[in-house]
């Protein structure tokens, strides 16, 4: 069985796919446009080379101006460095010089020279004969329009993700704020409409119980216990939705408590061991009514994962920086890699009669109420698997 959780991530997966290949058809447009503008620009340069070299040759004063005010003056955004053939600077345009060396030919000169370094990492020079079989170096680099507009689509994608990262959260926090309103609402009618017939079977309980006929009857302690049992599970599902109390509990003996009670109500064929590794005194911060609803809800996938055979081990194990650690092993079916990640998720579930809602249901507990974790830790098909209780103390 899918959830419908599954779904709404394969929505969100098709939704980045789509902008991711926006995103890639904005950047291949602009790389279009940019080595169009960048040729318009080389071709700019070489106009400017031809001018200068057609100076040198020109018939008459008249061209000459006619080159210089047409041709050498109309650019005003490629900036150009003319050079001799030793790449000493005779000439340059549309260069910014900073204003703290304005006034001070040397460092103009050792600032020009460091944007002819520039220069040549990004265009071959120009060549331009000069007089008496000497040349002339034209450098140039892209304009600063150029240059803005190779970065444009990588800024306008850094937007674009920021926003789209911030819907994301924003549509994942008010689908969570949706899944608990649906979960504490369950919760709430579940314990209302439990405590009408809880409350008439505790009466009958108490009735029979003060009958002499029934006196020293087992089975009327058993009556008892499954009384108090669904007491705690309607206290349970009022405590859904409201913070609970954590108190400092002897994790030891409340895990014991609660396998104790699963026993004589489970296959006779399954076997529990509880064991721990440090002194049975520990404690740690649980609320003993939803921490047993968490080990009840695992043991019971444990059991029909071993369809009703096979054995369960609790360990209790002392972790570092103040936790707790409870290992739950089983010797079921394990669970495949492809769906470890989906084992928590509500609605999922492997069994033809089930909501899929119990895990779900144990993780949230740990997670939210309690601060802890709640993960597989271990799992092999066909051997069993660990999942793992972390608490803190």
């Amino acid at each position: 069985m899918i959830p419908i959780y599954s779904q709404k991530n394969r929505i969100k997966l098709v939704v980045v796919i789509i902008a991711l290949i926006i995103g890639a058809a904005t950047i291949t447009y602009t790389n279009i446009l940019v080595s169009k503008l960048s040729e318009r620009e080389q071709e700019l340069v070489q106009l400017y080379a031809k001018g200068l070299r057609y100076m040198i040759n020109a018939p008459s004063d008249d061209n000459i101006v006619f080159i210089e005010e047409e041709i050498l003056s109309s650019n005003t955004t490629v900036p150009v460095i003319l050079t001799d053939e030793n790449e000493n600077i005779l000439d340059s345009k549309n260069i910014n010089i900073p204003e703290n060396i304005s006034d001070k030919p040397n460092k103009i000169n050792e600032y020009l020279q460091g944007e002819i370094v520039k220069m040549k990492e990004q265009h071959e020079p120009i060549v331009v004969p000069w007089a008496e079989g000497s040349v002339n170096y034209v450098f140039y680099k892209d304009s600063e329009l150029l240059s803005q507009l190779r970065y444009y689509p990588y800024v306008q994608l850094i937007v674009i993700s920021c926003f789209a990262l911030v819907a994301y959260f924003a549509f994942s926090y008010s689908r969570r704020a949706e899944q608990n309103r649906v979960w504490v609402g369950l919760a709430k009618e579940t314990a209302h409409q439990l405590g009408t017939p809880l409350s008439s079977l505790m009466a009958w309980y108490e009735y029979i119980k003060a009958n002499p006929k029934f006196e020293n009857e087992p089975i009327l302690e058993e009556l008892g216990k499954d009384v108090r049992r669904l007491e705690i599970i309607t206290e349970r599902f009022s405590n859904i939705g409201s913070v609970p109390t954590l108190r400092d509990e002897n994790i030891l003996q409340v895990t014991q408590n609660a396998i104790n009670y699963l026993q004589n109500r489970i296959s006779r064929k399954v076997a529990f061991t509880v064991e721990s590794t440090f002194s049975p005194d520990i404690t740690a911060k649980v609320n003993v009514s939803l921490y047993d609803w968490v080990i009840e809800n695992i043991c019971k996938n444990a059991v029909d994962a071993m369809e009703g055979r096979g054995s369960i081990n609790i360990q209790l194990v002392l972790l570092g920086k103040g936790s707790i650690a409870v290992d739950i092993t089983d010797t079921g079916k394990g669970i495949p890699k492809s769906k470890v990640d989906s084992v928590f998720l509500p609605g999922f579930t492997t069994k033809r009669r089930g909501w899929g809602l119990g895990l779900a249901l144990a993780k949230r507990i740990i997670d939210n109420y309690h601060e802890g974790r709640l993960y597989v830790k271990w799992s092999e098909v066909g051997k069993g698997t660990t999942f793992r209780i972390v608490l803190n103390r």
